[in-house]
């Protein structure tokens, strides 16, 4: 049973009952990301995750690290685009010293700038990552052309120069103003009982300060159509994001969406897999992707391959997004399409960890909770002339691609991206 609550303070929580398992995870959300940072803040929702696990006014570092690790938990963080989110996934049993570390991290980091310097370190090597790895920078320099001037479009990490510049009253004042109680939500799922979560979360939360969540998205994203291309030399593969507008989280044409992704490129039976890298082995990876926020999305194409191949992948591409505008999908392929999509998402819900963060982003985005049924059933309802339509919605103008890899001068024509 799922149950909602929110405290006196404006925290909201959000449970599910799961009584035949032993574990429970427990998160915190924060409704902030990136996108709500300056361009001065680049990064600071990130650098703030790291640093809250350096240490509270009653815990070190090492003892955050000692008290998870003797209890056999995990714990983990991350920051989004929208949100952040930090959990702990333990025994039923140590529930209560759980949600004890998770208020202690989120209401009393120190911030120390001792600590700030070693940090910012690994984050430096963390940027560097993303720069030794293609698939990851590929998309990075297609979100930066497709979104540019909009914090959407900014690299969640941000830069050395951005995070180099972090101050501990840049933090502390970020934090401040953002660590609130009308910007947390709280999720758990796993073998609990409401009240019990409900009277952790009081003792632990009910004292952060309860000013009232804001709507600070900002203005929705424009879109640009743009060419980018980055040589790297080094690089022995030719790394190749394509795509262009797609629809927002709530959007009431979101299933037909997903099925259509699902047809071009999301499985290993979509169109994309299995005539260009099965029946023509000109790439080894080549995938399709749905993103969305709260105001825009995306679907995009990202494909690996040889300088000499790069061209024809983008023939095939253009070709089977004009196939899915022109001809409806045959039935049998509409139905494996739907098949693989609810399959996929009932085995990603067999966990408190995915139930946890499935009750969390329906109430970020939806503010109610979807039950499985009638996500399977919205799924199901989906008709095949839909799907062509949000085809055509989709794939209607010109492409914004970013090219990565020893190029050797290789450029796209905007005439080849002509949808």
């Amino acid at each position: 049973m799922i149950v909602k609550e929110v405290l006196p303070n404006g925290l909201t929580l959000i449970t599910e009952s799961m009584p035949h398992v032993r574990s429970v995870t427990i998160g915190v959300w924060l409704k902030r990301g990136s996108r709500h940072e300056t361009p001065a803040q680049t990064g600071i929702s990130h650098f703030i995750e790291h640093m809250v696990f350096k240490g509270t006014k009653n815990r070190s570092a090492e003892t955050i690290a000692s008290e998870v690790d003797s209890i056999g938990g995990y714990m983990d963080a991350f920051t989004a685009k929208e949100y952040a989110s930090f959990h702990l996934k333990v025994l039923d049993e140590h529930l209560a010293l759980a949600v004890d570390i998770l208020g202690d991290i989120v209401r009393n980091p120190l911030f120390d700038p001792a600590e700030m310097i070693k940090e910012k370190k690994v984050i430096f090597e963390e940027i560097n990552m993303v720069e030794d790895t293609p698939d990851d920078l590929v998309m990075e320099l297609w979100s930066g052309a497709f979104w540019p001037d909009h914090p959407l479009g900014r690299p969640i990490l941000g830069t050395k120069r951005s995070v180099g510049g972090f101050t501990r009253e840049d933090l502390a004042r970020f934090f401040s103003d953002v660590y609130h109680a009308g910007n947390i939500l709280i999720a758990a799922a796993g073998n609990i009982q409401h009240e019990n979560v409900s009277a952790l979360v009081a003792r632990h939360f009910g004292a952060l300060s309860g000013k009232a969540a804001r709507n600070e998205n900002g203005k929705a994203p424009k879109p640009a159509t743009k060419i980018v291309t980055r040589a790297k030399k080094e690089l022995e593969q030719v790394h190749l994001c394509m795509g262009g507008p797609a629809y927002p989280q709530a959007h009431a044409d979101r299933f037909p969406a997903y099925l259509l992704n699902t047809v071009f490129g999301g499985s290993m039976s979509s169109r994309l897999f299995q005539n260009v890298r099965e029946k023509r082995g000109l790439v080894y990876s080549i995938s399709s992707g749905v993103t969305a926020y709260s105001d825009a999305g995306n679907l995009t194409v990202y494909a690996g391959t040889s300088l000499d191949s790069v061209a024809e992948v983008v023939r095939l591409t253009i070709e089977e997004m004009r196939r899915l505008k022109g001809d409806p999908i045959p039935e049998a392929e509409l139905r494996r399409a739907k098949d693989h999509l609810k399959g996929s998402l009932m085995l990603s819900l067999e966990s408190t960890g995915s139930r946890m963060s499935h009750l969390a982003r329906q109430e970020l985005y939806f503010g109610r909770q979807f039950g499985l049924d009638e996500i399977l059933e919205s799924i199901e309802q989906v008709e095949a002339g839909e799907v062509q339509r949000v085809a055509g919605e989709i794939f209607a103008d010109t492409l914004t691609v970013s090219v990565l890899g020893n190029l050797k001068g290789y450029r796209p024509r905007p005439a080849q991206l002509q949808l």
